[in-house]
């Protein structure tokens, strides 16, 4: 299945600073940022009728039909920097997964499973790497697209911990229990997914950062920050076995490909 998205890009072209020794990897790190963005639409799509479901509410279900707009929306500006670096916004769409429905649990414990690994994990690590990425560019359009991107994503991780924050505390001690013992597993599943797309060797000159192009072994010590400042506190102040669950994580990995 491909991924075109030349025409939308076309109608949101942007300039990039004139370094044209470093479009080749422009091209390669924001088409992986295309696919990766348009293949969150449907984990939101997914999340949004899970929230249909246990009947939570029609305005957490639009909140995040919004939230897969947005993530369509990122896809294009990035296919638009992919455009301005003389490439084409197309590319072989990431092969669609079944969404989670954890129908081995009741309804709120199968959606706080998911708020939290897309929420509280994933779109929290965006805002890490997207943040500190945005800072490091200099003023000017691509900055703007980042802003834009960012500001999205601040939104869709505020939007998972208010919600954990105010439905986890329902839960009884056995749920609370085996939503801590899935945590292992969705730390194994976001750390094996952001490493794949952070190379440790990936090195790129320092004039990169003008262009979202950062160092692999830089963007992995800022997730694993990012995890052990903000990702295990906060869900540890939910009264969830956070931290355990991180160092269990290869354990759960493991038994999960078993």
């Amino acid at each position: 299945m491909i991924l075109d998205l030349r025409e939308q890009a076309s109608r949101a072209p942007v300039a990039l600073p004139p370094l044209s020794h470093l479009f080749a990897d422009v091209r390669a790190t924001w088409r992986g940022r295309m696919i990766n963005e348009h293949a969150s639409s449907a984990v939101f799509a997914g999340l949004a009728r899970q929230l249909g479901r246990a009947g939570l509410g029609d305005d957490l279900v639009r909140q995040c039909e919004i939230f897969a707009a947005e993530e369509r929306r990122h896809g294009v500006l990035c296919g638009a920097v992919v455009e301005a670096a003389g490439g084409e916004a197309r590319a072989p769409a990431q092969p669609p997964e079944a969404f989670p429905d954890h129908g081995e649990v009741a309804p709120l414990e199968g959606v706080l499973r998911n708020v939290i690994s897309v929420c509280c994990l994933s779109e929290t690590a965006a805002v890490a790497l997207i943040g500190a990425e945005r800072l490091r560019m200099e003023e000017g359009p691509l900055r703007e697209l980042m802003t834009s991107i960012y500001a999205d994503e601040v939104g869709h991780s505020r939007f998972g911990w208010q919600l954990a924050a105010r439905l986890v505390p329902t839960l009884d001690h056995e749920a609370k229990a085996r939503l801590s013992a899935y945590l292992a597993v969705a730390f194994a599943h976001l750390e094996a997914h952001e490493l794949a797309h952070l190379p440790e060797a990936y090195d790129p000159p320092a004039e990169g950062h003008a262009l979202g192009l950062c160092r692999g072994s830089d963007a992995r010590r800022l997730l694993y920050d990012a995890i052990d400042e903000v990702m295990i506190p906060g869900l540890s102040r939910l009264g969830l076995e956070a931290g355990r669950a991180f160092r269990l994580r290869h354990r759960a990995a493991a038994a999960t490909a078993a």
